[in-house]
């Protein structure tokens, strides 16, 4: 693990002292990846919307046919390999 040192006015650390006392975090730390992991949650779920939206977009919806399910299984199944070139 790396270390990252920032600088914070007084106004801010005071804030991340109070999250940090009244959060139930363990220290300074601790609070910063909880922040990070928030913001990496909540850009998946934003690249996921944008995503539905496209599709929804893409034109008029048809049924899945057992031909289908079967493709996107065989595309799941490619993804999950593990590469042969390394």
């Amino acid at each position: 693990m790396t270390s990252l040192r920032i600088s914070l006015s007084d106004e801010l650390r005071t804030f991340v002292d109070q999250q940090v006392r009244g959060g139930g975090y363990h220290d300074h730390g601790e609070y910063i990846r909880s922040l990070i992991q928030d913001d990496q949650t909540r850009r998946a779920r934003d690249r996921v919307d944008a995503l539905l939206v496209e599709g929804l977009a893409s034109g008029e919806p048809s049924a899945m046919t057992a031909d289908d399910w079967q493709a996107i299984r065989a595309q799941v199944r490619d993804v999950r390999r593990p590469s042969d070139v390394e």
